[in-house]
C-alpha cells in the first residue's frame, strides 16, 4: 500500500475529527467558563487519534454515514482523554506532561481535572445517543452499550485498577495481558466495533474485526511499554520511563525488549491475517495496524 496515500488518508479523518471536537465541545462563553476551557484545552490540538482513525476506516468498510461516524468518533475520544486527564492526576499516575503540555491538574488544578474527566465522559453518550445517529436503533443501542462496558470496570476502568495494584508485583504473561487486554485494548477494541455498529456488517464480519480490534489493542500497549523503555520524553510528549521509575510490570520488563518486539511482529500479522476476507477494502485498517508497530523503529 502506498504511504502516501494512508498519510493522506489519515491527515483527512484527524481533521475531520479536529473540527467535529470542536464542534461538539462546550463554548468557552457558556458557563461553567473555566470547566469548558479546560475540557477543549485538554481535548483539542494534540494526539495522533487513533481511536478515532479506527472508528472511520471500520466504518468505510460497514457502509456507514459520515454523521454516524463523526458522533461516535467523538464519543469513543472524549472517553479517551477524560481516562488521560484521570490517569494523570497525582492520585493516580502522577504525571505533568500530556500530549507535550502541561496536564489539566497542573494547568488548572486538581479539582477542574476531575470534573473535566467526568464531563468528557458524560458528553461521549450525549454524542452516541443523539436522536438518528445510526440508521438502526437497535445497533444504535449495542453502541452505547459496547462502549459503556469498554469504559468501566469490565473494561478501561477495570484495567486501570488492575494497574494500580499490580505496581512493584510481578506478573507473569497471562496477567499483564489480561491486565492491558482491559485497560488498553477494550477502548480500541470498542472503536473498531463502532464503526462497525454504525454501517451493515453480518455477525461473521462483525466478529473478524472485533479479532482485529483485540489484536490491535494488545498491540498498542505492547508498544507502548517499548517506547517507553526506549523513547525520550520529547518524543513520547509525555513522561518517558515512568514505568520503571514506578515499578510498574510491563511486557519489557517480563520479556525483555526483543522478545517484546517479536511479540508485537506476531499481533499485527495476526490482525492482517483477520482482514483477509475484506480484500482491499480493509487497507484503511492494514495501515494503521502497521502504523502502530511502527511506532517502536
Amino acid at each position: 500500500m502506498s504511504e502516501t496515500r494512508f498519510l493522506e488518508w489519515m491527515a483527512q479523518y484527524q481533521r475531520t475529527v479536529e473540527h467535529a471536537l470542536e464542534t461538539h465541545l462546550p463554548r468557552t462563553e457558556l458557563a461553567p467558563e473555566r470547566l469548558h476551557e479546560a475540557m477543549r484545552y485538554t481535548t483539542l490540538g494534540g494526539g495522533k487519534r487513533v481511536r478515532p482513525l479506527l472508528v472511520f476506516a471500520a466504518g468505510e468498510l460497514s457502509g456507514a454515514s459520515a454523521r454516524s461516524l463523526e458522533l461516535a468518533a467523538c464519543a469513543l475520544e472524549c472517553i479517551h482523554v477524560y481516562s488521560l486527564v484521570h490517569d494523570d492526576m497525582p492520585c493516580m499516575d502522577d504525571d505533568s506532561l500530556r500530549r507535550g503540555k502541561p496536564t489539566v491538574h497542573v494547568q488548572y488544578d486538581e479539582a477542574t481535572a476531575l470534573l473535566v474527566g467526568d464531563a468528557l465522559q458524560t458528553l461521549a453518550f450525549d454524542l452516541l445517543s443523539a436522536p438518528e445517529v445510526f440508521p438502526d436503533p437497535a445497533r444504535q443501542l449495542r453502541a452505547i452499550h459496547t462502549l459503556a462496558r469498554a469504559s468501566g470496570s469490565r473494561g478501561m476502568a477495570g484495567g486501570q485498577a488492575i494497574d494500580l495494584a499490580s505496581v512493584g508485583k510481578s506478573l507473569d504473561r497471562a496477567e499483564l495481558e489480561y491486565m492491558h487486554i482491559h485497560k488498553t485494548g477494550a477502548l480500541i477494541r470498542a472503536a473498531i466495533l463502532l464503526g462497525a455498529l454504525a454501517g451493515a456488517l453480518s455477525d461473521e464480519q462483525m466478529a473478524e474485526l472485533d479479532h482485529y480490534g483485540k489484536c490491535i489493542g494488545l498491540l498498542f500497549q505492547v508498544v507502548d511499554d517499548i517506547l517507553d523503555a526506549t523513547a525520550d520524553t520529547a518524543t513520547l510528549g509525555k513522561t518517558a520511563g515512568k514505568d520503571a521509575s514506578h515499578n510498574k510490570p510491563t511486557y519489557v520488563s517480563l520479556m525483555g525488549l526483543a522478545q517484546s518486539r517479536e511479540f508485537a511482529r506476531s499481533l499485527s500479522g495476526d490482525a492482517d491475517a483477520s482482514l483477509a476476507s475484506f480484500g482491499e477494502a480493509a487497507w484503511p485498517l492494514k495501515a494503521l495496524n502497521h502504523y502502530i508497530i511502527s511506532r517502536q523503529f
